[in-house]
């Protein structure tokens, strides 16, 4: 009978951590402008089915070769964004991004508009859907790679959507690649750039390492890092000079670590901590 109990009580107190967990949604999200419609990973704190509060939303971007499921999966704890969500009350969508969209408007393929995808329909359908702060206060960005040149491309050009961005780790010189595996790249680019590729000026016309005055003239929140073996690592050095010659107050950090998803688990709360500041000077706060 006591072994009994134990066994009630064990299962009632998993149903407990269950309950008042974070939740994960998933949206099926359609694209006027490319004439699809993809999935988006929602997870919503567990505070917010007790409050009618408004929330903050932070768009955390995937990486190249990846998709919208890939921060809930391929973190080494399967619970970081989650706990993320619980522990800062907020809304954390991971849009799709193909594999190799760079979240650009493709200037060849009308079937890759990624910019219109997330600035217009994604975020229109979030701020329909939940309870959100609908204003770019209550709004950031982040990503890893791809994603963080994504996150630091869209906040760029679109400074009244969000008032902070981040990247980890990110691709912000598509040019560099080239470099690696032309061949290849040219392969996977396609769908934004032809299956002829484009010229070395297109890429860098694109890549956000030319895109510091905007963030001069935006005086968005920025915060990157980016680990010390990565093979971006000099890059992100270039952005980071760029930004302190041109006087652009930016948060920049080198960490050990790789272009690996170990590194971007232990970067990612750094960002969500930087965004929570940004927020709360904004005077969005949760309780």
């Amino acid at each position: 009978m006591k072994n009994f109990k134990i066994v009630l009580l064990a299962v009632f107190l998993f149903s407990c951590l269950l309950s008042y967990g974070a939740k994960v949604d998933t949206l099926q999200i359609e694209s006027v402008a490319m004439g699809k419609t993809y999935k988006t990973a929602v997870v919503l704190p567990n505070s917010y089915v007790k409050s009618k509060a408004s929330y903050p939303v932070l768009y955390l971007l995937h990486g190249a070769y990846g998709h919208f499921g890939d921060w809930l999966k391929n973190t080494p704890d399967k619970k970081l964004v989650q706990n993320l969500s619980d522990q800062y009350n907020l809304i954390i969508v991971m849009p799709e991004g193909e594999t190799f969209s760079f979240y650009l408007d493709s200037p060849v393929n009308k079937e890759s508009q990624f910019e219109t995808y997330i600035t217009k329909e994604v975020i229109e359908k979030i701020d329909k859907t939940y309870r959100t702060i609908r204003d770019k206060k209550g709004r950031v960005i982040s990503g890893l790679s791809m994603g963080g040149h994504g996150a630091l491309y869209l906040s760029s050009k679109h400074p009244d959507l969000f008032c902070a961005a981040g990247s980890m780790s990110g691709a912000v010189d598509m040019g560099i690649m080239l470099y690696r595996d032309p061949a290849k790249v040219t392969e996977l680019m396609a769908p934004v750039f032809g299956k002829e590729g484009a010229s070395q000026e297109v890429y860098a016309s694109y890549a956000v390492l030319g895109m510091v005055d905007k963030m001069k003239a935006n005086k968005l929140a920025l915060i990157m890092d980016c680990g010390v073996d990565d093979f971006l690592i000099e890059p992100n050095r270039e952005l980071h000079r760029r930004l302190v010659y041109n006087k652009v107050e930016h948060d920049y950090t080198e960490r050990p670590g790789a272009h690996t998803w170990e590194y971007w688990e232990n970067s990612l709360p750094y960002h969500v901590l930087y965004f929570s500041k940004v927020l709360a000077k904004n005077g969005v706060v949760v309780n």
